[in-house]
């Protein structure tokens, strides 16, 4: 069956359209544009900003009128991942989509149904003149998955809506009513060099769990990068030894599960005896929470290495065993929610210098804000550089949303039970549009996906229906 057969079919119709659209994030000018080519086919008002971001206005219904405006929002780009040996130019070619069962699956990539979805549910419903609604504002972003970049750019002088559904969420069970915001902080330590005649040891921390660091934070995962230099400075309490490269981790947003140091010293057995012995230590401490942690050492050929300055192995090692990482508080009005955390994602040495990246969350701005200040005092212990970036604010939660409380209603009276209302540690673009809308309502809520951002992507037809479902009624009953 093809995928624009399914029920309905002007939802799957238009999703089967858009997984054919080369979509990356980044490379968002072909589907911005065929968004714009849908509103002109559709006799709709359209607007199309530098960012590529696209505006769809529908007027209301009959008898709707004098409704307040509602914003339906979805992101148009897509992470785009492929299996070892699968030939596609993600410039040029869609996904090889395809029904197997209740999902939509794609050979050999991911599917962008994050945010495909969404789009693909908003376009069908400003298609439909048969729909009840109040005025519609359908907002398009892009880059979205790259720091939000498109909503971020967003000017709202084209909008007047006040309440908003943002269709990016993977569990049809739940709403959710907040996320946190970001931002990151990057520490550079500058190096000095100096030649040593040793044997060099690469020390390797491998087998960790890793993982969102929103989502993983309060897993109790270890960070590669942290044991590291814990490891490290173990062992420079009995063992002399140069420092000559550190790495560990590529996404500020990504607990590390792996780091490497590259060491030089005298006595290469002494440095293993002293490892193997530690790593025995961290094993058993270990064990509960990382079953497939190791820590193993080889030699590195050579006897001359470059090595850093004994100051800077000092600063580095001491930076590592005292840097703030993981779950700082825990939320008091909604149960079980990582308030805010940090995660120190990225260790690398490039250029003469050492780089230190931490990413930063926090569902409340004021305490993000602070945990900025906080890494910046910590910065002005050690000889090196810093700044923050990145900023995107958090949606925080509203305990008055009346949009919540009409999806509880009619998803209750469709399903029979109450969704959960959830909050995440982690951003939506609804953190973004909280903060350019004066007395902003939203709520986010979407199908069930699995494995999204990866090949094994899926999206859930059923349920995909069944939303759907649910959004005609809720936009029916808005005041």
């Amino acid at each position: 069956m093809r995928i624009s057969e399914l029920e309905p079919t002007s939802v799957f119709g238009y999703f089967e359209e858009l997984t054919k659209i080369p979509r990356g994030s980044g490379d968002m000018e072909k589907v911005s544009s065929y968004c714009v080519e849908f509103a002109k086919k559709h006799g709709l008002f359209c607007v199309r900003d530098e960012h590529n971001n696209v505006i769809i206005k529908k007027p209301a219904s009959k008898g709707y009128e004098q409704k307040e405006p509602i914003i339906l929002q979805g992101h148009l780009d897509m992470v785009c991942q492929k299996d070892a040996g699968v030939d596609i130019d993600f410039l040029k070619d869609g996904m090889d989509a395809f029904v197997d069962g209740d999902y939509i699956s794609a050979r050999g990539t991911t599917l962008g149904a994050d945010n495909g979805i969404a789009v693909a549910m908003v376009l069908s419903i400003l298609a439909d003149n048969s729909i009840s609604h109040p005025p519609i504002e359908a907002v398009f972003t892009t880059d979205e998955e790259i720091g939000m970049i498109g909503a971020s750019g967003l000017s709202m002088e084209h909008l007047s809506g006040k309440r908003m559904i943002n269709l990016d969420s993977e569990d049809p069970s739940v709403v959710t009513v907040s996320c946190a915001g970001g931002s990151d902080f990057k520490i550079r330590v500058p190096l000095a060099f100096q030649t040593v005649q040793k044997s060099g040891i690469t020390i390797s921390i491998k087998g960790l769990l890793g993982g969102h660091s929103g989502v993983e934070i309060n897993k109790g995962r270890v960070n590669a990068n942290l044991l590291l230099g814990r490891v490290l400075n173990h062992l420079r309490k009995s063992i002399s030894f140069d420092i000559i490269g550190l790495n560990g981790g590529d996404k500020g947003n990504a607990i590390p599960n792996s780091a490497e140091a590259f060491i030089a010293a005298e006595d290469v057995g002494a440095v293993k005896k002293e490892l193997s012995a530690y790593s025995e230590i961290l094993s058993k401490e270990l064990s509960s929470r990382e079953p497939s942690f190791s820590l193993e050492f080889e030699k590195i050929a050579g006897d001359t290495f470059e090595v850093i300055s004994d100051e800077n192995k000092e600063t580095l090692i001491s930076m590592l065993v005292c840097a703030p990482s993981g779950v700082l508080t825990m939320s008091a009005e909604i149960e079980n929610l990582v308030e805010t955390s940090l995660n120190l994602g990225v260790l690398k040495m490039e250029r003469r210098e050492v780089t230190l990246l931490f990413a930063l969350r926090s569902n409340k701005e004021s305490a993000l804000l602070a945990l900025s200040e906080n890494l910046t005092a910590f910065s002005k212990l050690f000889p090196c550089t810093y700044e923050a970036g990145g900023f995107y604010p958090p949606w925080e939660y509203n305990e008055n949303s009346k949009l919540q409380v009409l999806y509880q209603e009619k998803y209750k009276e469709k399903f029979g039970v109450t969704p959960e209302t959830y909050a995440i540690h982690a951003g939506l673009e609804c953190g973004v549009f909280a903060s350019k809308i004066k007395g902003f309502d939203c709520i986010s809520v979407g199908p069930e996906m699995h494995d999204i951002h990866t090949t094994n992507e899926r999206l859930s037809i059923s349920s995909s229906k069944a939303l759907y479902e649910l959004i005609l009624e809720i936009l029916k009953h808005l005041k």
